[in-house]
């Protein structure tokens, strides 16, 4: 069997289980198996699989068939173009986690030397893309899984950045030894009742609670003594979830800026929160959390 054969019969099998990006993802897992890059692929196409070679492949397509995911088969994901190491104890990167690190570069230009925190870090892929694109940045990235900071760890190390991005463990801002002027998160909105039995990826990088807010809630109580005046919030929300998050903000917040960004499917994917100087002493009480925290 050549390789343009397996992989044509590979995603046949991918398209038949309805699972997305047939022809991508078969191509990922036939490029893993063999270590060869996309254009060697293409060069290769009319060349023999070697019954080993071959024999591997099947079971990773197998394995792609009962639901892993291909990042954790292959133990890589790209996010913002840079190469990840990923497995299951970390949630995988989505594309739309990109518009954090877009809209944070941009807001970043606005400071000399920002001080950045990513709460929830995982793998480490946000931190990093923002260290890689922020060279006068100081990041700090917090997690509250061991096993997730091993991993963020380990993607330090591969981009040379051990140096420049202080891994702290601990829960959401808890850790962090100063106010930031910039916050990005990511954190768990997906509802309870919705996460699919089986998961592959970790529960504690999925579960939000009743309503799916009960970890974003936290996390904007503890903005106020960790958010420069000045500051931004950069927090990747749910569907759904818009209007909810930003009538909690400015009860927090009165005078603060607010903002809600749709991603590339339309769906309301990131609010953008800016303090004015004074923004912190106009805050009231702190409102009480609601179930589902």
């Amino acid at each position: 069997m050549t390789l343009k054969q397996a992989l044509s019969h590979a995603r046949g099998l991918l398209v038949a289980n309805n699972i997305e990006d047939a022809p991508l993802e078969s191509e990922l897992l036939l490029r893993h198996r063999l270590g060869i890059n996309r254009v060697q692929l293409h060069l290769d196409l009319d060349n023999e699989l070697s019954p080993k070679d071959e024999e591997i492949f099947w079971h990773l397509i197998r394995r792609r068939l009962n639901g892993e995911p291909t990042a954790y088969i292959t133990g890589h994901r790209e996010f913002y173009g840079f190469d990840f190491c990923v497995d299951p104890s970390v949630l995988i990167p989505r594309p739309e986690s990109e518009l954090l690190v877009e809209r944070a570069v941009t807001l970043a230009q606005n400071h000399t030397s920002p001080t950045i925190a990513e709460v929830g870090t995982g793998c480490g892929a946000i931190a990093i893309s923002l260290a890689l694109s922020l060279p006068q940045a100081r990041i700090y990235a917090t997690d509250i899984s061991a096993s997730a900071l091993k991993v963020a760890l380990f993607n330090c190390q591969k981009h040379g950045l051990v140096n420049r991005i202080c891994l702290l463990q601990g829960d959401m801002l808890d850790p962090l030894p100063q106010p930031a002027n910039l916050i990005v998160a990511n954190l768990p909105y997906v509802r309870e009742a919705e996460i699919e039995e089986g998961s592959f990826e970790p529960l504690l990088a999925l579960n939000g609670g009743q309503d799916g807010l009960g970890k974003i809630r936290r996390l904007c109580c503890q903005l106020r003594d960790k958010l420069c005046p000045g500051g931004y919030l950069l927090l990747e929300i749910g569907q759904g979830q818009g209007k909810a998050v930003t009538t909690l903000l400015h009860s927090l917040f009165p005078s603060a800026k607010i903002e809600v960004t749709p991603d590339l499917g339309g769906i309301e994917r990131m609010i953008s929160l800016t303090l004015t100087s004074d923004t912190v002493h106009q805050a009231g009480e702190k409102p009480r959390l609601q179930r589902g925290s």
